[in-house]
């Protein structure tokens, strides 16, 4: 059973100290007095994100970059369709590219009812030079008091709790408290680029947020930037910070050699870094062996890098000293760093946290660890493999 994290001791001076570097380096104020509920698989995160629209009263406002096939695609659009139905004020923003699987029945059944659908930019009407520039962010907004972010997508195969390869493993964070605006900007960002019609209506109102916990909250978005981006600054940060420990879970690992930099320099400094990620089960394999190249020089710096078993890892997780948490739609990657919309929650708050470490544990415990000694015995057409990946790293 998911509580939400309890009120506790809030944010120490580590937390403190990160969270004034962020708002300096960012200025993006960071918001108090939020409850922040970890959900972990699709048997705790559908359930919560259903809920909350069933009990919408007002306005649902939902984007997200996966929604293929099943039935939880179907039951999502059911709840969308009825809200807008009863005369609720529901968008729906779908990319263009990650959503493109969507049943077409689907969409005519939510248009039919009355919800608002809106595409980022489709592929077949965008020129070449757009086509790599999506919105990979993942986002619930209900009545503009309570949110949902996180790496989940409205498919079959995020449904289940992680027991064998068709139920990915995934975690999301229900947010109550003034970090929801945070969010729902983030949704309102990219409906303004693609329906500036209807960005405000009577619907649209500045909730005043009570504050129901401890967690210290900064919401960051990423876009497509040349040149140095929030995201980046948010990791940069971070990763310079750990004192202690650096735990990062992520679907897809493939940074540049800077962010490896980062990380060893970490390590080398006595900071205990652990990287999670998918094993054999994998959705996107170059994507994974962009990363490996990276994991000998990894291992000699003293990181320890795990190997997801039961299923596909889609987390994008980081901890830091047991104070601080970076939580929401961002891999590890270029794509998440350079080009994608994003948004992460920078979260200070040891309770938050601690579940968090709590969940990465327990990922560990059914993966395997990757062994530097036998890790430098691959052969010759695995490292071949790995460095053909370098052309395109900038995509991945």
């Amino acid at each position: 059973m998911v509580s939400p994290v309890p009120v506790g001791s809030g944010p120490g001076v580590r937390g403190q100290a990160l969270r004034r570097r962020l708002e300096g380096l960012i200025g993006i104020a960071a918001t108090e007095g939020n409850e922040l509920l970890p959900l972990r698989n699709g048997d705790e995160i559908f359930p919560a994100m259903l809920g909350a629209i069933e009990g919408a009263r007002r306005t649902v406002d939902m984007t997200t970059f996966v929604y293929w096939r099943g039935d939880i695609a179907g039951r999502f659009a059911r709840a969308l369709a009825r809200k807008a139905a009863e005369g609720l004020r529901v968008r729906l923003l779908l990319d263009g590219f990650g959503s493109r699987l969507i049943e077409p029945e689907l969409v005519d059944l939510m248009a039919a009812s009355g919800v608002r659908v809106a595409w980022f930019r489709r592929p077949a009407r965008l020129s070449p030079l757009k086509q790599n520039h999506r919105c990979h962010r993942k986002v619930l907004v209900v009545d503009g008091r309570t949110a949902f972010t996180g790496g989940v997508g409205i498919a079959e195969e995020w449904c289940g709790d992680a027991r064998h390869p068709g139920e990915w493993r995934d975690t999301h964070v229900q947010v109550r408290g003034p970090a929801v605006d945070g969010i729902a900007a983030a949704f309102a960002q990219n409906w303004a680029e693609c329906r500036p019609d209807g960005l405000y209506d009577g619907a649209d109102r500045f909730e005043e947020h009570e504050q129901p916990g401890r967690a210290v909250v900064q919401v960051v978005r990423g876009s497509a930037s040349v040149g140095w981006q929030d995201l980046q600054t948010l990791m940069r940060v971070v990763i310079s910070s750990a004192e202690q420990r650096l735990r990062l879970a992520t679907a897809y690992f493939a940074p540049d050699a800077y962010f490896v930099d980062l990380l060893c320099a970490a390590a080398r400094r006595g900071v205990e870094v652990e990287l999670l990620v998918p094993g054999r089960h994998t959705d996107k394999r170059v994507c994974q062996l962009a990363g490996e190249r990276y994991f000998e020089e990894m291992a000699a710096c003293g990181i320890t890098v795990w190997r997801y078993g039961p299923t596909m890892m889609h987390a994008k997780v980081l901890t830091v000293d047991g104070a601080a948490a970076v939580i929401g739609s961002a891999n590890f990657n270029r794509r998440s760093l350079d080009h994608d919309e994003e948004v992460v929650l920078a979260v200070v708050d040891e309770d938050f946290t601690a579940q968090l470490d709590k969940h990465f544990d327990e990922d560990v415990a059914r993966s395997e660890r990757v062994a530097p000694a036998r890790w430098r015995r691959r052969g010759l057409a695995r490292r071949a493999l790995e460095t053909a990946t370098v052309p395109i790293r900038h995509f991945l």
